[in-house]
């Protein structure tokens, strides 16, 4: 990601809170072309699979792992049989605030997830994310 270029942002959180929290922080970075939230994963996948390409960056997606319904680990699963040619335009960010060891080595499992970050969403944890790559 180049850092002066502004990013889109997807936020999956069935937390009304946390989206708005989450969004607030993304957009006081300077950084943030848009940021679209959803409180249900089948909703954002849906989203993701009707998008036309968003640009030159890739769309960073936050998920949360704990939620109703499709989880974290399942929107993932379904997010990676989509076609290539829509998954490589998103960059997948695990966001929780689980210490179970088994969902931090979980993340490894799977090719899209690039890092695992602690809930609650810092502006801090944040920038390390936008200044890596």
């Amino acid at each position: 990601m180049v850092q002066n270029k502004k990013q889109h942002f997807i936020v999956i959180d069935d937390s009304k809170l946390d989206c708005f929290i989450a969004e607030k922080i993304i957009k006081n970075t300077g950084k943030c072309e848009s940021v679209t939230s959803f409180q249900m994963a089948e909703n954002a996948l849906e989203y993701i699979r009707t998008q036309a390409t968003p640009s030159a960056n890739p769309t960073i997606i936050l998920v949360d792992i704990q939620m109703p319904v499709m989880n974290g680990f399942q929107f993932v699963e379904a997010f990676e049989k989509l076609p290539e040619n829509i998954t490589d335009n998103y960059s997948v960010f695990i966001i929780s605030s689980s210490i179970n060891d088994d969902d931090l080595n979980r993340v490894h499992n799977y090719r899209s997830i690039r890092q695992f970050l602690n809930k609650p969403l810092t502006s801090n944890n944040l920038s390390l994310l936008l200044s890596k790559d």
